[in-house]
């Protein structure tokens, strides 16, 4: 009987080991083209980034003395600082505006509800490159902008937005807040649609106004949807290259210069690979970090 139970036992045991195999060959063909197609090639850059190259001869090992020029070199510290800046164009400003459209239009049950929400997204669906073209000639001196500004009394304030080294990088930064406000608010009302309408009642029955209903229910409920839009727009702020490079190739100066840019002069314009792929490296390494927190804080109970 005892050798029965064992010999059952051990069969049970095979079984339950084989099985605990089968959701990792499911997973197999996944994994191998995930670590082809990112892990390798990231891999590869970090092996670059030890090295000294110009893209066609022979490389020199520096080891870590890339990733020490970018600590020394202030034109690369700028290009860090401007994408910590755009940040909050891209995504602290865009948050804001699509909360507030989005308790609007959700609130207030507009008529054509889902023509808003397409006007809104429009800004998603156009490629960055005419976005980028579009905005340089608002911004030009004789542009739509300071022709407005100009019509209503506000002459003095009209100036080259381009080309003024305070206002540069402010003007791009809103031009990526008008792309990503329409993803944000999109992301908004679809939480918000799903939140049950009794709570609102109930907190109405309360004397709850709309300021702490807003606070106390729609802001919590939407926390899955934020924490996305977060995600989303912090990434496209870091990585952002073609927008800066048609608008204002980094200039005036270096004001506007981005560490996506540089990547580009570094390796393509100077020919220093190394340098270029230890920023990319770094660059890697922030964006997985800040949005590491975000999701962190986001899946917080």
């Amino acid at each position: 009987m005892s050798d029965g139970t064992t010999t059952i036992g051990r069969s049970a045991s095979r079984r339950s080991a084989r099985s605990a195999w089968v959701p990792w060959a499911y997973l197999a063909p996944a994994i191998l083209l995930y670590g082809a197609f990112l892990l390798f090639p990231l891999g590869r850059a970090a092996q670059f980034s030890l090295f000294a190259w110009d893209g066609l001869g022979a490389s020199t090992f520096v080891g870590l003395d890339n990733y020490v020029e970018i600590l020394d070199d202030p034109r690369l510290r700028e290009a860090f600082w401007h994408a910590l800046v755009l940040v909050f164009f891209y995504a602290v400003l865009p948050l804001g505006i699509g909360l507030l459209l989005a308790s609007l239009l959700t609130r207030a049950q507009v008529r054509g509800l889902g023509f808003f929400r397409s006007v809104i997204f429009l800004p998603q669906v156009i490629a960055m490159v005419v976005v980028a073209v579009t905005w340089r000639q608002i911004y030009a001196p004789d542009g739509p902008l300071n022709g407005f500004l100009r019509m209503i009394g506000l002459g003095a304030l009209a100036r080259p937005w381009l080309g003024d080294y305070t206002f540069t990088l402010p003007a791009v930064g809103l031009i990526g807040t008008w792309v990503c406000t329409g993803l944000v608010t999109v992301l908004l009302m679809a939480g918000m649609s799903r939140v049950p309408r009794e709570l609102y009642e109930a907190a109405r029955l309360d004397g709850s106004g709309p300021v702490r209903e807003f606070f106390a229910i729609t802001l919590p409920m939407v926390r899955g949807e934020i924490t996305v839009a977060l995600t989303l727009t912090i990434v496209a702020a870091l990585k952002t290259f073609d927008l800066v490079y048609v608008t204002t190739s980094g200039g005036p100066g270096t004001s506007t210069t981005v560490p996506s840019f540089e990547i580009y002069r570094r390796a393509f314009q100077l020919g220093e690979v190394g340098v270029a792929t230890a920023v990319g490296v770094v660059l890697t390494l922030i964006v997985f970090a800040i949005n590491a927190v975000v999701n962190m804080i986001g899946d917080r109970e």
